[in-house]
C-alpha cells in the first residue's frame, strides 16, 4: 500500500502540523494524553515517546526512513505504545525528556526518541536514528535494532529497567532544584559576566566559541548594557558579530531574515529553517545595535528582518506563524524535498532572473560554478562592496545600486520555486517576542506599532479564554494547551513595550493581570521558585522547571525580567520581592556559565540598576506628547521605563508612578523619577532631553 493511500492514524485529528505530517504513517500513534497511558498501563507495554516539530530536518529524515517503513512501524506497534509530541505545543514534555537525553548520552537535539515506563518514567532515550541500510555509515545502532534491544530489555530485566528509570527521573529532578550556595547580585557579577563572555568571542567571524554557531540575540542584547556600564569591548564584540552574521548566508541576503544557525565557525551554511522567535529577537537586537551606534547597516538588517516577519510569517489577521521548514521541493513536482533548495542558486539562474546584472550580482554574493552547497551557492556577502568593484572595474555606486535593483528581482524569481512548508500554529510567546520587537522598533518606523496592536489584539481574543487563562497555541480556529510560564511572562514583559509605545492603559492594565496570574500560577512557596507548568495542568512525571536561556527566554528569566519593570511601574513589592528570588538563586550559575543566562543576566542588570520611571500624562495622540515620547524613546535606555496615562484616568490607579500626575498649565507634562522620587515636571522636549542626558 503506498504512502498516499494508506489509512490515516489518530494525528490526522490534531490541530498540530508536525502530528499532521505523521498522520499517514503506518505507526499506531497517539498524541500525548490519557489514552495512551491508560493503554499502555492496561497492556503493561513501554511508551515510545517521539518529539520533534514542523520546520525540524532530521525529524523529516527519520519520518521517511523509519516512520514510513511498514516493516519497521510493525515493530512499533507491536511492542510500545507511541506517542507523538510537537515540542512547540508541549515544551513541558520537551523539557523533562531533553533533560533524560541529555543525563543518558550527553547530548540532545531533535528528533527526540525516548523510551519510558508505562507512567511515563524515561529509562532510554536518543535523537536521530538511522535505519538498517545506514546504520553502519552513521556507526551507529539502527532504529529496529534500538527497538528490538529496548523491547527485550523490557521484558528479561524488568526490574533493572524499572530501577534505571527511577535513578534517571530522581536526577532529572534534582536538576530542577536551584544550587545551594548564592553570589551577590551586585555589579561585579556583570563585569564577571561580561569577561567571561567575552573569552569566548571568535574575534575573526563574530559570535561565541566553535561551529555550530548560534546567533544567540539574548547574549547581544546584555552586550549591550554591558556596553552602558562601561565594557569597552562589549561593542565591537556586538558590532562585527552582528555585521558578520547579516553578511553570512545564514542571513537570507534575497528575502530578509535569518536562518536557524550555521553549521560552520563563518555564517557562512545555515542551517536553512527559519523560526519566529529567532527573527524576532535578532529584529530588535539589530534595531538597538544600530540605535546605539547610528550604523545604517544595522538598522537596514533589522527593517529588512521585519519585512520578512510581515510579508511571509503573518496570518492575515494580525498574529504570526511559528516556522518555515529547511527543506523544500527543488522542482515543482520533484518527488522528495531537499535541504534548502528555495535559497540556493547557480550563475544561470541568476542570468536568466537579472539578464547582464548577473556579472555584479554573482560577483557580489559569491555565486560559483562550483557552488559552496551541494553544488551550488547560498548567497552572502565575502568581500567588501569596495574590493568587489575594483576586482570587477566598476564604482562601488554602481555595484551597490545594481544589488538593491537585483533583490526584488531574485525574490520574484525565487517565488516560483515551491516554498518551504510553513507551520501556521500561532504561539503566544512567541508571538510576544514579535510584539515586543516591533513596539521597541516602532521608535525608529512609528508603523510597527500598528501590526504590534493587531498580534496582541490577535492573541487577546483567540488565545485568552473566557476565564482569562491563556492558551499556549492555536490553529485554524482550535485552541492548543494550556499556556506554561514563558507564554505568561514573554506576554507581560511585551505588553509593557506596548503601553510605552502607545500609551493605552489597557495594555499595561492586562499586564497586570497577568503578573498575578503568572504568580498565582507558577509560583511554588514551598519550593521557593517558579516552575514552568502551572498549578492547574495536569501532573507530570515531575514537574519541569528550567532557569536556563536558550534560543528563547526562560519562563523563569522572563518572568523575573518582566516583575521588576512591572515594579518599577507599579510600587507592588511582591513583584520585585519574587523576581530577586529568582535571581539570587541563579547568580552562581550567571558566573560560571553566562552564556547560557542572556535574558536572567538583563534582568539582573534591572534589579542592580539604577532605574527610571518615565511618567508622561497627555493625550496620546497630541503633538507635544509625541514629542515628549519621541525623546524618551530616541536612545537605547534599558533601565527606563515608561507609563503614559490622561489626568484622571482610572487605569491611574494600577501606578503611584501616574497616580495623582496633571498637565503642567494644560500640556503633556513629563515626570522623571528615580524609586518613586520625581524631578520637577517639565513640559518640553529639550527640557527632558536635559533631565534623561
Amino acid at each position: 500500500m503506498s504512502a498516499g493511500s494508506r489509512p490515516l492514524n489518530r494525528l490526522a485529528h490534531e490541530s498540530s502540523p508536525y502530528l499532521q505530517q505523521h498522520a499517514d504513517n503506518p505507526v499506531d500513534w497517539y498524541p500525548w494524553g490519557e489514552e495512551a497511558l491508560e493503554r499502555a498501563r492496561r497492556e503493561d507495554k513501554p511508551i515510545l515517546v517521539s518529539i520533534g516539530y514542523a520546520a525540524c530536518h532530521w525529524c523529516h529524515v527519520m519520518a521517511h526512513e523509519s516512520f514510513a517503513d511498514p516493516e519497521i512501524a510493525a515493530i512499533q506497534n507491536e511492542h510500545f505504545i507511541n506517542i507523538k509530541v510537537d515540542r512547540e505545543e508541549r515544551p513541558d514534555l520537551d523539557a523533562i525528556y531533553m533533560a533524560a537525553a541529555q543525563a543518558l548520552t550527553g547530548r540532545g537535539g531533535w528528533p527526540l526518541n525516548v523510551f519510558c515506563l508505562p507512567d511515563g518514567t524515561p529509562f532510554y532515550a536518543g535523537t536521530y536514528f538511522p535505519p538498517d541500510a545506514k546504520a553502519a555509515r552513521y556507526r551507529m545502532p539502527s532504529w529496529r535494532q534500538v527497538l528490538l534491544s529496548i523491547a527485550e530489555a523490557y521484558r528479561s530485566r524488568r526490574a533493572e529497567v524499572t530501577a534505571s528509570a527511577h535513578e534517571l527521573l530522581d536526577h532529572i529532578k534534582l536538576l530542577a532544584r536551584p544550587l545551594p550556595e548564592t553570589a551577590p547580585l551586585d555589579e561585579a557579577l556583570l563585569t564577571t559576566a561580561a569577561a567571561q563572555i567575552g573569552r569566548e568571542f571568535d574575534h575573526q567571524y563574530g559570535g561565541f566559541g566553535d561551529a555550530p554557531k548560534f546567533p544567540q540575540p539574548l547574549i547581544l542584547e546584555f552586550l549591550l548594557r554591558a556596553h552602558l556600564r562601561g565594557d569597552v569591548q562589549a561593542l565591537p564584540m556586538l558590532h562585527q558579530t552582528l555585521e558578520q552574521m547579516a553578511r553570512g548566508g545564514m542571513y537570507d541576503q534575497v528575502g530578509g531574515g535569518f536562518h536557524r544557525y550555521s553549521v560552520d565557525d563563518r555564517w557562512l551554511v545555515p542551517h536553512f529553517e527559519k523560526m519566529l522567535y529567532d527573527n524576532a529577537l535578532l529584529a530588535e537586537i539589530y534595531h538597538l545595535a544600530a540605535l546605539v551606534t547610528g550604523d545604517p547597516f544595522l538598522a537596514r538588517i533589522a527593517d529588512e528582518t521585519f519585512a520578512y516577519l510581515l510579508r511571509d510569517l503573518r496570518h492575515p489577521d494580525g498574529a504570526f506563524f511559528s516556522s518555515e521548514d529547511a527543506d523544500s521541493l527543488p522542482i515543482a513536482g520533484a518527488a522528495h524535498a531537499e535541504e534548502g533548495a528555495f535559497y540556493v542558486w547557480t550563475p544561470d539562474e541568476l542570468r536568466i532572473a537579472l539578464g547582464d546584472d548577473a556579472t555584479l550580482v554573482g560577483a557580489y554574493y559569491g555565486v560559483t560554478r562550483q557552488g559552496n552547497f551541494e553544488g551550488r551557492s547560498i548567497l552572502h556577502v565575502p568581500r567588501p562592496a569596495a574590493a568587489v568593484a575594483a576586482m570587477l572595474g566598476v564604482s562601488v555606486k554602481r555595484l551597490e545600486e545594481t544589488v538593491a535593483r537585483a533583490r526584488p528581482l531574485l525574490r520574484a524569481f525565487r517565488e516560483r520555486r515551491p516554498r518551504p512548508f510553513r507551520d501556521e500554529k500561532i504561539i503566544t510567546a512567541w508571538n510576544a517576542l514579535a510584539i515586543r520587537a516591533l513596539a521597541v522598533a516602532s521608535a525608529r518606523v512609528p508603523e510597527y506599532l500598528g501590526f504590534a496592536r493587531q498580534c496582541v489584539d490577535f492573541l487577546l481574543t483567540n488565545l485568552r479564554r473566557a476565564d482569562g487563562r491563556l492558551l499556549r497555541s492555536w490553529k485554524d480556529g482550535r485552541p492548543g494547551p494550556t499556556a506554561f510560564l514563558e507564554d505568561y511572562a514573554l506576554l507581560c514583559d511585551a505588553l509593557i513595550d506596548l503601553h510605552a509605545a502607545s500609551g493605552e492603559t489597557q495594555y499595561l492594565a492586562i499586564a497586570v493581570e497577568l503578573a498575578d496570574a503568572l504568580l498565582d500560577l507558577f509560583w511554588d512557596d514551598q519550593a521557593g521558585m517558579f516552575f514552568d507548568t502551572g498549578c492547574d495542568q495536569p501532573a507530570l512525571v515531575t514537574r519541569p522547571r528550567d532557569l536556563s536561556d536558550n534560543a528563547t527566554p526562560s519562563g523563569s528569566s522572563a518572568a523575573a525580567y518582566a516583575l521588576l519593570r512591572l515594579y518599577a511601574i507599579t510600587g507592588r513589592e511582591l513583584y520585585a520581592t519574587r523576581a530577586r528570588h529568582v535571581l539570587e538563586q541563579a547568580t552562581p550559575m550567571l558566573k560560571r556559565f553566562p552564556l547560557g543566562f542572556g535574558r536572567m543576566l538583563c534582568a539582573a542588570d534591572i534589579a542592580i540598576g539604577p532605574t527610571r520611571e518615565l511618567a508622561i500624562i497627555g493625550p496620546s495622540d497630541h503633538p507635544q506628547t509625541q514629542a515628549l515620547v519621541a525623546v524618551a524613546r530616541a536612545a537605547y535606555r534599558p533601565r527606563l521605563v515608561i507609563a503614559r496615562a490622561m489626568p484622571n484616568d482610572p487605569m491611574t490607579l494600577l501606578s503611584p508612578l501616574l497616580s495623582g500626575r496633571t498637565m503642567i498649565d494644560g500640556r503633556p507634562t513629563a515626570y522623571l523619577c528615580e524609586q518613586f522620587a520625581c524631578q520637577l515636571p517639565v513640559t518640553t522636549p529639550e527640557a527632558l532631553q536635559a533631565q534623561l542626558g
